[in-house]
């Protein structure tokens, strides 16, 4: 009894912690899509075929504590170490190379656009989500170009940092919103990932809390939305990513040498192949 039950307990043993190892990896991947630009991490969710739990868990915690966090430890650690790990890079970079930084972000976002849109045509697209796209495209480019004409700076505080942990929060509970999104146009994305890499607690606590209460307010509302009205929800989203990504590229950079100009077309092309890459690689290893 026991040399029939101990092969078979160990299999069990090794089916766990191969299930967790895999777990954990997603996770990372879903971590590094939160704060990566370009990347989503909720669209990620969606991928790996856990965004359902993780939003049943956010917005019913109490009621599926139980059931669903002993499944989703692995991959909550996992985003903990992917975020925060590719955070102090990604702080180095800006600071080092902003421009060239910037252009590889806009490669990102272009090179997961053709992903992002047929994640948004799952269900099929009516006239309301063609609208919805156009009307948020339209909007949120209006209103960052405006501030931009207007020379608004923007002086990081414990309000904008609580922001920030707003866009965070929503980079996961709205599938294809990368958090970055509204925070490099704003001129808050560089001090919140410098922050974030250095561990200074006057950016992740506002941060966290900003995140914490975008995710009890917000959660049960975009699950909602997703299921009722996804083609038009994620529509939506997809002309706040267009409208953003158009802002943040660095034209006066483009014009200020030939040298610069080669650069940044090489980090455009760079970083749309790295995209179509991860597409890829979410379109094999995926749900």
């Amino acid at each position: 009894m026991e040399n029939e039950t101990s092969p078979r307990g160990a299999a069990n043993i090794a089916g766990v912690v191969k299930r967790n190892i895999r777990r954990f990896i997603q996770g990372m991947l879903i971590g590094l899509g939160a704060v990566l630009p370009g990347i989503s991490g909720g669209v990620l969710c969606v991928i790996f075929g856990i965004y359902q739990p993780v939003m049943e868990l956010l917005s019913s915690p109490f009621k599926n504590f139980k059931t669903h966090i002993p499944k989703l430890i692995p991959v909550l650690l996992g985003m903990a170490a992917g975020f925060l790990g590719v955070a102090r890079i990604l702080s180095f970079l800006l600071e080092a190379y902003p421009d060239a930084s910037v252009c590889v972000f806009v490669g990102l976002i272009a090179g997961m656009l053709p992903s992002l849109f047929n994640e948004a045509g799952q269900q099929g697209r009516g006239k309301s989500a063609w609208i919805s796209m156009c009307v948020a495209f339209v909007v949120v480019l209006a209103m960052l170009l405006g501030l931009s004409k207007l020379s608004v700076t923007i002086e990081p505080n414990f309000g904008w940092y609580l922001f920030c942990g707003f866009c965070l929060a929503l980079s996961v509970i709205a599938p294809g919103m990368s958090f970055s999104t509204l925070l490099m146009p704003l001129g808050l994305y560089t001090p919140f990932v410098y922050g974030l890499s250095h561990f200074d607690m006057g950016v992740m606590l506002p941060g966290a809390l900003g995140a914490i209460a975008t995710v009890a307010a917000l959660s049960k509302a975009v699950n909602y939305l997703f299921k009722r009205h996804y083609a038009v929800a994620f529509h939506a989203i997809l002309g706040i990513v267009i409208a953003a990504t158009i802002v943040i590229i660095p034209f006066q950079s483009f014009a200020a040498s030939t040298s610069a100009c080669v650069i940044n077309i090489v980090c455009i092309i760079a970083g749309a192949i790295a995209a179509l890459l991860i597409s890829q690689f979410n379109a094999r290893h995926g749900g």
